[in-house]
């Protein structure tokens, strides 16, 4: 016995010993003279953005939440010799095969020694490991043994700072000029300077703690201190305390967080990146339960307290409660027979408190919420269960407008959804889903597959159903509306590498709304299907060209006169050539072209919009670098409007739209002055042809021209 012990220990070692050489070989052959530690930098957000979404058509969608979710993985990665299967998938890199072989080459051969090793892991290619890289690391002890107490931990850490952001657009908007009268009464003006400043400071460490706070002013919000309406100086504010692993208590939150739990039909937080070009790996939702919250929108979080417990071996309970007042409009009735005297017809969530209307509707609805979550963990990390329960309680009712869309909408003060969700993983495959009940009696249920059909073929199946009265105020599973309510669909996904450095992505995507929606007046149907195909010609290059078309419902202009509208269908077919390249190792340079054909069935001509931009970035000398974007854009109208994401300052996100005609340029400049101070500046401009005004309302500049500052700075502690 001794004899086969031995053996197998040698089997070990030498595979190891194999996967490390290769690794080595592999990577550092180029630059024998580097260190052994695998260089972990900066993530690239824009060519993340360019895979986890296949087209931004919205800037409503909280990119900033994925985002610093993101910069939190790259401050404090993932260990990958500690990470469970869960941690793992939560990382919308990585397919089930590939997170599988890792654990089963941590089982077989033991903790990695280097971040090289994963060259020995099976389905682990090179560009998989360069995407990871800087959200991960490998640490053979535990991050927390022998570290102190938490207060000295707090003090000692070197994920410590504060940072403060400025920003100004330069030219003069229409709400800080001189107010005027129409009809005999005063105009609305902003209350507030036409700068914004933010102030962050955040000291963490994964699998043990999280403490910060953030104080955010935007553009033309007033400074005040107003304790009675809830505001203390700078318009938002928000804190955090978070604890790990103090025995059996898994987690405690204090102060502003979020939860994540199956696959978000109930509760989703930041990590929802849904329908994109990586076709396979973001359908599933990781079950990351309490995370703290640190980003700067003022309407995704719970703000109390929270605690996930180890009841049993393989059992742990969560539970929460939250109350916090959010923006709504308040609504008084005249008739004395109303079941509400007073009412919201509607959530804001813009964030914006600039006007003396948007300052009235802040924080006029109590929200309390409450509820846990209950689950299992199989010893072998595959089969996993969940129950979850969340109840709402608003101050006063919501009651939305009286149109026939809204018909099945939530209406009251309370609110309790029911949920269970489970996941199974067995050899290639991982069957996932999470269904729920709201108090109405509405149902929701989302399920999926995910599949790994031989080494270079990977699909996807997803079938959901929403019902028209299924009500839930924080869950965000994938679906085609912004709400999961009144959908029904199937998803397919496909992925094949057919030959080496090639790689073949698509999905069709066909749903339908059982009743009204806004601007679309009677039941419909649409589809969604994308066509990528990408090239890797080398480790820090790609090329690819991607195709989309969409079609989806729409009440025709000709027809919104009439007491029913009549709805029609718009089609829109989306192009997109881009190009990822480092030429040496101080140049990048990206080139993107995006195209838009948009038309409605309703006899009028096709209406387009395309944008060309140019990117570069140099390492001008150790502690500094320039990026730096030139872009054209040419669209027929606001509906054929183009985004592109920006790089930005830190913790920032850019992503502006782009319509009429005209150039977008920016330039970033990055300088690390020593190993406390880091600071950014950018300037970005776009200058428009054949206008002479930017803009509407409030927000109008005379001229042609719109400029943007923005300055910031990082000291670490």
């Amino acid at each position: 016995m001794s004899l086969i012990a031995n053996t197998s220990q040698l089997a070990s070692a030498w595979q190891r010993g194999v996967g490390l050489a290769a690794g080595l070989l592999a990577l550092l052959l180029p630059n024998l003279g580097a260190a052994q530690d695998y260089p972990r930098r900066a993530p690239n957000f824009d060519g993340l953005a360019q895979e986890l979404f296949a087209e931004v058509q919205s800037d409503q969608i909280p990119y900033e939440d994925l985002y610093g979710t993101l910069l939190q993985y790259y401050q404090s990665p993932l260990n990958l010799n500690t990470a469970s299967q869960e941690e793992l998938r939560a990382l919308p890199l990585l397919s089930e095969k590939q997170v599988a072989a890792l654990v089963q080459h941590r089982t077989t051969t033991g903790p990695l020694l280097s971040v090289y090793e994963l060259q020995a892991v099976p389905n682990w290619d090179v560009r998989t490991i360069a995407r990871v890289a800087p959200f991960v690391t490998v640490q053979t002890t535990s991050p927390n043994a022998a570290r102190g107490s938490l207060s000295q931990r707090i003090k000692n850490e070197e994920n410590n700072a504060f940072i403060l952001r400025y920003e100004r657009v330069l030219q003069q908007r229409k709400g800080y000029s001189a107010v005027d009268t129409f009809q005999g009464r005063p105009t609305q003006r902003y209350l507030g300077s036409p700068d914004a400043l933010v102030l962050r400071y955040r000291v963490s460490h994964a699998h043990d703690f999280s403490l910060g706070f953030t104080a955010e002013k935007d553009a033309g919000e007033p400074v005040a201190w107003r304790p009675g309406h809830g505001q203390y100086g700078p318009d938002f504010l928000s804190a955090h305390f978070v604890v790990h692993e103090q025995g059996r208590l898994k987690t405690l939150a204090l102060g502003d967080y979020q939860l994540q739990f199956g696959q978000g039909l109930l509760l989703s937080s930041g990590l929802a990146a849904g329908k994109g070009a990586e076709t396979i790996t973001t359908l599933r939702r990781a079950s990351l339960g309490v995370r703290p919250y640190a980003a700067l929108l003022e309407n995704t979080f719970f703000r109390g307290v929270a605690a996930t417990y180890q009841v049993a071996r393989r059992w742990e309970a969560t539970a929460f409660a939250s109350r916090k007042n959010i923006d709504a409009n308040a609504q008084v009735r005249a008739d004395s027979l109303a079941q509400y005297d007073e009412f919201s017809s509607s959530l804001l969530y813009t964030g914006f408190h600039r006007t003396s209307t948007e300052i009235a509707n802040r924080q006029r609805l109590a929200e309390t919420v409450g509820g846990g979550h209950f689950g299992y963990l199989s010893a072998d990390g595959n089969l996993a269960i969940g129950f979850t329960a969340v109840g709402t309680h608003y101050g006063m009712a919501y009651l939305k407008r009286p149109e026939p869309y809204n018909r099945y909408e939530f209406s009251g003060q309370n609110n309790l959804a029911l949920g269970v969700h489970y996941s199974y993983g067995w050899r290639n495959l991982l069957l996932f889903g999470e269904s729920g009940r709201s108090q109405g009696g509405g149902l929701g249920t989302v399920n999926g597959l995910l599949a790994s059909l031989g080494p270079a073929v990977d699909a996807a199946v997803l079938v959901r159903h929403y019902d028209v009265d299924f009500h839930t105020f924080y869950g965000n599973a994938l679906g085609e509306n912004s709400r999961n309510i009144n959908e029904s669909g199937i998803y397919v996904g496909l992925k094949v590498r057919p030959i080496a450095r090639w790689e073949v992505s698509a999905y069709f995507d066909q749903f339908s709304f059982p009743w009204l929606r806004y601007r679309v007046g009677a039941p419909s149907q649409g589809r969604d299907g994308l066509l990528r195909l990408a090239f890797t010609p080398t480790k820090t290059s790609v090329l690819y060209a991607q195709y989309r078309a969409r079609l989806k419902p729409l009440d025709l202009p000709s027809s919104l006169g009439r007491p029913v509208p009549l709805p029609g269908q718009q089609l829109r077919h989306s192009l997109l050539v881009y190009y990822d390249g480092q030429p040496t190792p101080r140049l990048g340079l990206r080139t993107r072209l995006q195209a838009t054909y948009l038309r409605a069935d309703d006899g009028q001509p096709w209406r387009r919009g395309f944008v060309l931009s140019q990117d570069a970035s140099v390492q001008l000398a150790r502690r500094v670098q320039l990026s730096a974007r030139y872009a054209v854009f040419d669209t027929d109208d606001y509906d054929t409007r183009q985004y592109m994401f920006e790089q930005d300052v830190l913790y920032a996100v850019s992503l502006p739209a782009l319509y009429g005609q005209g150039t977008r340029a920016y330039v970033l400049a990055q300088a690390t002055f020593n190993k406390h101070f880091t600071g950014w500046l950018r300037y970005a401009e776009t200058r428009y042809r054949h206008q002479n005004t930017i803009g509407s309302g409030l927000e109008e500049i005379q001229g042609a021209a719109r400029s943007e500052v923005t300055a910031q700075v990082r000291y670490r502690l």
